[in-house]
């Protein structure tokens, strides 16, 4: 546990990461507002992370070999220079269906954007230290989700959705910088065949463990639409509440769990945060009060903070090094299809039945999350020579 994290790689892939999510929940949040605002109805407003989701989840095979074979850098320079274009789309579009279809792409392009730089940061990681590592660097998207939806819900407020997405935007141009100016990593050889990319397109085995991610990442998509708007219909102010008492729980929690799944297993972790994602969606369902937010957010927080970062760094001690953008791409299918899935889902059941109602729907999906997670793991995992 002695081995070095934090070096100057891993602090400008942190800035990369906030930059990211400062600019991505700046525009979340408030793109069910601005839809509605164009004509659109709540199952609509909820499209628009759905189809994000979706179109990211069903690429991130492809994107994540992709920065395995032309390497993770040029990914996140690219990536980051289309989403600018987009952002800079999004300022004067007047309809909400074209913002729909362009939403699509902009998905294909952030698919790429997490799988590299999460390939990017296991490579840099001691592996004895992976979760710690990887739980630190997610902090810096914890930060960003704090301040982004507030900031972007004033910001929209006071100076409207072309000023939001012209900051998006600028924010985009940061990351690309921030890309650059990170070292080159060693890539594999070009005489790769494409026979060879598309027998390695998708890990099934990961893919089918990761369906775990999707049962519970269901509800995180609701609560990304539909939280703030659950918070204003309960006359709940700052609407971003929940988001702000979500992070706060993270960075409190997060780098100490984190922490003890490498020294005692990363299952044995795992199991106890699935169980608290249900009982912070059953929370949420119960009631949309202040108090029932503030608790919700704080249970929630601390199971959903720490469940991605034990996931991955118990995938990753089953992959070889040449094969991690594959395997991130294939958990992030599954997580951004549970997303995706529980933004439009969450939406339907919102507008035809009720807030509560959405939310319970996440909780009951959620749980079965853990008996899946162990069912699958018996049936799927290769056997190791070390314990998790």
């Amino acid at each position: 546990m002695s081995e070095r994290l934090f070096t100057p790689r891993f602090f400008l892939m942190c800035g990369f990461t906030f930059t990211v999510f400062l600019s991505a929940f700046q525009l979340l949040p408030t793109a069910p507002f601005r839809i509605l605002a164009l004509g659109g109805t709540a199952a609509t407003a909820g499209l628009f992370l759905g189809f994000l989701t979706y179109a990211s989840a069903l690429t991130a095979p492809v994107t994540g070999t992709l920065a395995d074979r032309i390497g993770k850098r040029r990914i996140l320079i690219v990536a980051s220079a289309a989403i600018a274009a987009f952002s800079l789309c999004y300022a004067v579009i007047d309809d909400y269906r074209v913002m729909l279809a362009l939403v699509i792409l902009h998905g294909c392009f952030w698919s790429g954007l997490l799988a590299a730089s999460a390939a990017y940061i296991t490579d840099i990681v001691p592996a004895a230290r992976r979760a710690e590592g990887i739980s630190y660097w997610g902090l810096s998207t914890v930060f960003a989700i704090a301040i982004a939806p507030t900031l972007g819900l004033w910001i929209y407020g006071r100076g409207g959705w072309f000023l939001l997405c012209l900051g998006a935007a600028a924010l985009n141009l940061a990351m690309m910088g921030i890309a650059w100016s990170l070292p080159e990593e060693s890539r594999r050889p070009a005489g790769a065949t494409l026979a060879a990319l598309r027998g390695r397109l998708v890990d099934w085995k990961v893919l089918a463990l990761s369906v775990t991610l999707f049962l519970y990442s269901f509800g995180y998509g609701g609560i990304t639409s539909f939280v703030a708007l659950y918070a204003d219909a309960n006359g709940v102010t700052p609407r971003a509440l929940y988001f702000a008492v979500f992070s706060a729980a993270i960075l409190v929690t997060r780098p100490f769990v984190a922490r003890l799944g490498d020294q005692v297993g990363y299952r044995r972790v795992l199991l106890p945060c699935l169980l608290l994602i249900v009982i912070g969606f059953a929370l949420l369902a119960l009631g949309g009060t202040r108090p029932q937010l503030v608790v919700s957010a704080l249970v929630f927080g601390t199971g959903f903070g720490s469940a991605y970062p034990l996931f991955a760094a118990y995938v990753m001690r089953r992959v070889a090094d040449d094969q991690r953008g594959a395997a991130f791409g294939s958990i992030l299918a599954a997580f951004d299809t549970g997303i995706g899935t529980g933004s439009i889902g969450v939406g339907w059941l919102v507008e035809h039945y009720g807030f509560q109602v959405g939310f319970g729907a996440a909780a009951a999906l959620a749980a079965l999350a853990l008996p899946y997670f162990l069912l699958a793991d018996r049936w799927l995992a290769p056997p190791v020579q070390r314990p998790l």
